[in-house]
């Protein structure tokens, strides 16, 4: 079976059809929020502290929810247009979207994000598309230019399926040398169909109390049983998705209801109720 990255550039291949079909498979959707789950434990945010992400490759808004409900802000970018309008717009989700080849680079302020992740997207980079396309040179635009947008001792997760060890070489080297720190980590080396690896990258040693650096260490990756270990990371990220549901009992505050209307009027979106005294009241039952 042929690998999409080798079948047409990514703002062609997910056209219309197939962002939606990619949207709505429900197996994508669980091994999506799987990984997204291990990501942000790569991630290592400090718990109960807010934090600005950014999304690359955010596609359709899978990865976005899981921040969403993780109490995260965070920015999606994604080069194709059919993922973002056709499908993340329509279903509403919260991060600020654009559209972007992160081959050629970022251009946000330098420090502005706390964090980065990334799910099946680095791969497609290397690939040329086009016969201008230099695969080390949009690796080296990428990773400079997210190195710049971190903040000093952020890191960055980036979950890719590498085709070959020549192919992790050159991603892992060209980040040694845009600055980055840490290296690969591989959940379940043993099984063939449940590895999963994750490029780990530390943006800068962050600075302790004492005004030294601390010393940073790579996360070890997880270790099981082929299909029973990512089986149980999809049921794990389902469960916990599932437990934040049954918590909010499909009840939204006001606060919510006002950030919901503000975030619609930022996009443009027509017919926006205006706010008043009753927004968010809860009403009396109906009998």
């Amino acid at each position: 079976m042929s690998r999409p990255e080798h079948i047409a550039p990514p703002e062609i291949y997910y056209g219309d059809a197939e962002a939606r079909k990619y949207t709505e498979n429900s197996r994508i959707q669980s091994i999506q929020s799987a990984m997204t789950l291990r990501a942000l434990e790569l991630l290592a945010l400090p718990p109960d502290e807010p934090a600005f992400l950014l999304d690359i490759g955010c596609g359709s808004g899978l990865s976005g929810e899981i921040l969403d409900e993780e109490g995260y802000n965070w920015v999606g970018v994604d080069i194709a247009p059919s993922m973002l309008a056709e499908v993340a717009l329509e279903r509403e989700v919260e991060g600020d979207l654009f559209l972007q080849d992160i081959g050629q680079g970022f251009g946000f302020r330098p420090g502005t994000f706390d964090g980065a992740i990334s799910i099946s997207v680095i791969q497609w980079l290397c690939n040329a598309d086009v016969s201008f396309h230099s695969p080390p040179k949009r690796l080296q635009q990428f990773f400079s230019t997210l190195y710049a947008s971190l903040v000093r001792g952020a890191r960055a997760v980036l979950q890719f399926y590498p085709q070959s060890d020549d192919q992790v070489t050159m991603i892992t080297s060209i980040a040694m040398r845009c600055g980055f720190e840490g290296g690969l980590v591989v959940d379940y080396p043993n099984s063939t169909k449940a590895k999963k690896y994750f490029l780990c990258l530390f943006a800068g040693s962050p600075v302790a109390a004492e005004g030294k650096k601390a010393k940073v260490e790579l996360p070890m990756g997880l270790q099981g049983e082929g299909e029973k270990a990512i089986a149980y990371e999809r049921r794990r990220g389902l469960e916990k998705r599932g437990r934040r549901k049954t918590d909010k009992k499909g009840v939204h505050d006001k606060e919510w209801i006002l950030r919901k209307k503000e975030l619609y009027r930022q996009r443009g979106k027509a017919e926006v109720p205006r706010d008043s005294k009753y927004t968010g009241r809860r009403r009396k039952f109906a009998f």
